[in-house]
């Protein structure tokens, strides 16, 4: 055999295949950050995938986008349960016609954990990469879990201590993606200024329900603010239209889109939908109010069965009110308006803000390229 045709022959057996699933928008992030180090260690990877454009920009062969998949809710996960199923049995159909060397799982419980027991029964090598909140509620999964995940890659620093002692659990903490791509993001050079008034983000989520539900508020207290700027960070799989119907109203709003972290680097403050959304405000250091709205059967229930002090990752992570949260019947115009007032105003309130902002920043940095370390250890792993 000729020195290059062996070469080619190495070089081929090293390409893993890789199964991965992500069900919205942060996981399409975290995603296509774990896919762009996955090829920096192994160029001739396969990846197929169910995420966003950002996995498939990233070199993922994209098989469902999670616009398709993504239901927020109780109520709303049982009137759509039908097309659940039926993604999940075109999944495993996918997945045993690719025959991967590994599934790699991010959050999205309610349908990766499915895949994952199912996975495990055809003895497919099952890693998951950004737990589920056990700790908030459905605490019971973990036993299902630790039967059935191969390998757990963490990114909140209190789960690892959460998972070992109350579950003798040895999962891996890799710190928070965030983190990097937030300041690789800040290093950038800035784009041309939106508005030459100061400006108020306006992030109201990805999901058509959620934004439904959360912009007309944001987008009424800007009345009030006449000498700012209101602007929404559009989701890139949301049509414009959808937005301006809540918006049209109101003189000071307009919108952005695929540009949130360029409007965030220029904003003076934020409203801001629950969930990853409220790290990435907090580590471009802007103050903002967390905003949650759903419905009214879908939040009895989740008030019933969640068990923590807080919804916004930033409060549960430095495990203190780091930032104002208006849940539900909270979530009103004049609620909004008197907490951005204070965040425009208030000068201490801001510099605590900041303060805290700076030590979370800290703590989700440590360890230097979460993305990269979670690459590397999945790859050691599956050598094994």
């Amino acid at each position: 055999m000729s020195p290059y045709v062996s070469m080619c022959l190495c070089v081929y057996i090293s390409g893993m295949k890789y199964y991965i699933i992500a069900g919205e928008a942060s996981g399409d992030l975290h995603g296509s950050n774990l896919i762009k180090e996955l090829k920096k260690l192994d160029a001739n990877a396969n990846i197929r995938c169910w995420g966003g454009d950002k996995m498939k920009d990233a070199g993922g062969d994209l098989v469902k986008h999670y616009r398709d998949l993504a239901f927020m809710g109780f109520a709303e996960v049982v009137k759509n349960l039908g097309i659940i199923l039926q993604n999940l049995k075109f999944c495993k159909g996918d997945i045993l016609q690719f025959k991967p060397d590994a599934i790699i799982l991010i959050d999205y419980p309610g349908f990766n954990l499915r895949i994952a027991k199912w996975a495990k029964q055809q003895r497919i090598k099952v890693i998951y990469y950004i737990s589920p909140q056990v700790w908030a509620w459905k605490e019971n999964r973990v036993k299902q879990m630790m039967q059935n995940i191969d390998k757990m890659v963490i990114i909140i620093p209190f789960e690892k201590d959460y998972f070992k002692n109350k579950w003798n659990w040895d999962v891996e903490y890799v710190g928070h993606p965030l983190a990097q791509v937030v300041e690789s993001e800040k290093a950038k050079a800035k784009t041309g200024k939106f508005s030459e008034k100061q400006i108020v983000a306006l992030l109201p989520g990805s999901r058509k329900q959620e934004i439904a539900k959360k912009l007309p508020v944001m987008a009424a207290v800007s009345k009030y603010f006449p000498d700012y700027q209101f602007i929404v960070a559009e989701a890139p799989s949301v049509e414009e239209e959808f937005y301006q119907q809540f918006t049209k109203d109101y003189s000071n709003v307009s919108a952005v889109k695929n540009q949130t972290y360029n409007l965030l680097m220029q904003a003076t403050a934020a409203l801001v939908t629950s969930g990853t959304a409220t790290l990435e405000t907090a580590l471009f250091g802007v103050p903002q109010v967390v905003c949650y709205k759903g419905s009214p059967i879908s939040y009895q229930i989740a008030k019933r069965v969640i068990k923590v002090k807080y919804i916004a990752m930033v409060n549960l992570i430095m495990n203190k009110p780091v930032v104002k949260e208006l849940i539900q019947k909270e979530l009103t115009v004049d609620n909004l308006k008197h907490e951005l007032r204070e965040l425009l105003t208030n000068e201490s309130r801001i510099e605590q803000i900041r303060n805290d902002y700076e030590e979370l920043r800290r703590v989700l940095s440590e360890g230097g390229n979460a993305s990269a370390k979670a690459a590397k250890s999945i790859v050691e792993f599956l050598k094994k």
